[in-house]
């Protein structure tokens, strides 16, 4: 009976091998050959400050999924924002230049054409078309034109709206983060009960805090309504101009210049001599501007180093005197209690990223980050803006993450606002993988369990083998 035992084995090994064989014929071809094609998007985030320029890509036969779109390079462009040429508008077609040089090599020339290109602005360019439409439009025409020179698909240049600026954001960093829906295992997607992060951007003409909440807003301004894969998203939304870094600083340098002679918030030892014309040609020092004054005069001043005073002069910048909602963060501003757990960006990261890593000071909580800006001697913007503005406590503050990146595509407004005009995010719920389909999970399986099978068989056989006294 041994002997017939052993004589079944080589038959059994080789079908098992054999069935292994087959299995292997049985996968599509489509998921053994080479990685599908890749599209890409390219948004130009013309900012107060600076303009990125970020491109995108996905593979090309899995449009309307998630969790597949990243981020493919970046370039910084030269210069100030383009809202910064209002007197030379050609200029700030001209700077866009080197950067979309830079897209012609990072996009593959047969994808050139199907390239959706996007620039939007932000509020730099809100603020000049608050004072000159003219020169906003001018601003515009002149990246419209230079942009029109590319081989990519050009979609159009426009200034985005505070609130879009503020979802956005949001949804750059669920998308991301992969809070909105995950694919699993076995080529379906689910949804994760982890829920949304609310996102917070302190850009240099405005910042934004966006979050989702679960009652309607009493002020349906701050209030966005989404569906996002079948499922429904009430988002509180707002964004305040002239709170952004670059101008709160020339609204304290024109609070300084009236208030005081000197600037509490600068180190002591530091002067410099001031152009009045920069200080007061922003809507956002309009309030502070003197009736008459020398616009090409210079006015020497110098820091003084003190928490308090600078403290103070910061205070002012926000009114909690007046509310005519049952809540507010400030100046008269609906905001609902804050809910979940919040991602801070741009320039709330760099802020403390340079507290944490080139002061070496600890900024976990509240307290911790009070004290490194009493240490500095210098009151941040970033730390009265949490605390009193939007009213974080020190269990609310603990649960913000100050983040540049998501795994590596950038945080902030562009990638949500490329997802929304691609249609790259559904409204309904996605069904399976197209990759890859459920019968292909089943042959793979098989495939696996029958690996094991082959080897178990080949093992027996040696070990009856080598028992056997007829073995050699």
């Amino acid at each position: 009976m041994a002997g017939k035992a052993l004589s079944l084995l080589p038959p059994l090994l080789l079908a098992a091998a054999g069935l292994a064989g087959l299995l292997l014929l049985c996968v599509p071809t489509r998921d053994i050959r080479e990685p599908p094609a890749l599209k890409y998007g390219i948004v130009l985030d013309a900012g107060s400050s600076h303009t990125s320029m970020f491109i995108y890509k996905w593979p090309a036969d899995k449009e309307n999924d998630t969790g597949i779109v990243g981020q493919h390079s970046s370039c910084d462009v030269r210069g100030g924002g383009i809202s910064s040429y209002a007197d030379n508008p050609s200029g700030a077609g001209q700077s866009l230049v080197e950067c979309l040089n830079q897209a012609l090599r990072d996009v593959p020339k047969e994808r050139h054409a199907g390239t959706p290109l996007y620039l939007g602005a932000t509020a730099g360019m809100r603020l000049l078309n608050l004072t000159s439409p003219e020169a906003s439009a001018n601003v515009l025409a002149a990246a419209t034109q230079t942009l029109t020179q590319y081989p990519f698909d050009f979609r159009g240049a426009r200034i985005l709206s505070a609130q879009d600026e503020g979802v956005f954001g949001w949804v750059t960093a669920n998308y991301l983060l992969e809070n909105f829906i995950k694919y699993g295992w076995v080529g379906q997607w689910f949804r994760p009960r982890k829920g949304t992060l609310g996102a917070m951007d302190l850009g240099g003409a405005s910042t934004q805090i966006t979050f989702e909440t679960a009652s309607p807003a009493e002020d349906p301004a701050n209030e966005v309504q989404l569906r996002l894969y079948g499922q429904h998203y009430r988002v509180y939304t707002h964004s305040f101009l002239c709170y952004g870094r670059d101008q709160v600083l020339w609204r304290l340098l024109a609070s300084a210049l009236q208030t005081h002679g000197f600037h509490p918030c600068w180190p002591k030892g530091y002067s410099t001599h001031v152009l009045l014309q920069d200080v007061y040609e922003s809507p956002c020092t309009a309030a502070q501007r003197p009736q008459t004054f020398n616009r090409s005069a210079k006015v020497s001043l110098s820091g003084s180093s003190d928490p308090a005073l600078c403290r103070g002069l910061i205070s002012e910048l926000f009114n909690f005197s007046s509310c005519g909602f049952s809540r507010c963060s400030f100046n008269g501003i609906f905001q609902p209690p804050l809910a979940g757990k919040f991602i801070a960006f741009s320039a709330f990261f760099y802020t403390v990223d340079f507290l944490r890593t080139v002061m070496g000071l600890p900024v976990a909580t509240l307290q911790q980050l009070e004290a490194a800006v009493v240490t500095i001697c210098n009151q941040t913007w970033s730390e009265q803006l949490l605390c009193r503005g939007y009213g974080f406590d020190e269990r609310a503050f603990g649960g913000v993450t100050f983040q540049k990146k998501a795994g590596d595509t950038a945080v902030g407004w562009a990638l949500g606002y490329m997802l929304n005009l691609t249609n790259l995010i559904p409204a309904d719920p996605p069904g399976l993988r197209k990759g890859t389909d459920f019968s292909s999970w089943v042959v793979l399986l098989l495939l696996f369990a029958a690996m094991p099978l082959a080897a178990s068989v080949l093992l027996l056989h040696r070990a009856c083998s080598a028992k056997s006294p007829s073995a050699i």
